[in-house]
């Protein structure tokens, strides 16, 4: 089982990569979590993506490429995956495709986790984080924003710069303008199926589990 996870930001793609490869028992591959591995065991290939990243500038696509081949190869050509969020780009699918091709192996189905976007800007607007512990929640989860504390740690919370609903929407226009050819990419070739992100989470990963 070999799967790529798209959604736009707040579609829950976390959620349900965690849900999947625990149900499956397969490696969930987050380029995010790679990159910050790399970056703390000072590899290589980490030591060549933070010249990049100190000057504030992205990751080359065939870099992060690189980096997720070393991880597939370390597993063994037989590994099974999640891939939460990438590719992003038509680019970046076609040079994954590429990688893929070269140790033998490839994609077995792209899910689309689909969520109109005023429920996106709801969800994200609604997004608090926890000071001490990171960790996420909503603030609808609470019956007033004074009262609310981390239900993991009991940490304060916070609101990120990036969840007020302008720079929401201005990111997902970034979003639909890269991922839209990237999913009729995947249209093409047979591999996408999308699933309604609406409802709890135990209902989005029924609908998921109907397609593996």
């Amino acid at each position: 089982m070999r799967i790529v996870l798209l959604g736009a930001p707040g579609a829950g793609k976390g959620t349900q990569a965690k849900k999947i490869s625990e149900k499956f028992g397969i490696s969930h591959i987050s380029t995010g979590d790679i990159l910050r591995n790399e970056l703390r065991n000072n590899t290589e290939l980490g030591i060549k993506a933070n010249e990049y990243m100190k000057d504030g500038r992205l990751v080359p696509d065939e870099l992060i490429i690189e980096i997720i081949k070393e991880k597939i190869e370390k597993e063994g050509r037989q590994t099974q995956f999640l891939m939460d969020g990438f590719p992003r780009t038509l680019n970046q699918a076609r040079k994954f495709d590429e990688m893929l091709a070269s140790l033998g192996i490839s994609l077995d189905k792209i899910i689309n986790i689909d969520v109109a976007e005023d429920e996106l800007v709801n969800r994200l607007t609604s997004r608090r984080v926890c000071h001490e512990c990171s960790g996420i929640c909503s603030i609808n989860d609470f019956n007033s924003e004074d009262d609310a504390k981390c239900p993991s740690c009991g940490g304060r919370l916070y609101k990120r710069k990036d969840d007020d609903s302008e720079v929401i929407r201005e990111r997902l226009k970034v979003y639909e303008k890269q991922t839209k050819p990237l999913i009729d990419y995947y249209s093409k070739g047979g591999l996408l199926f999308d699933i309604n992100g609406l409802g709890t989470e135990k209902e989005i990963f029924e609908r998921v589990l109907t397609l593996l």
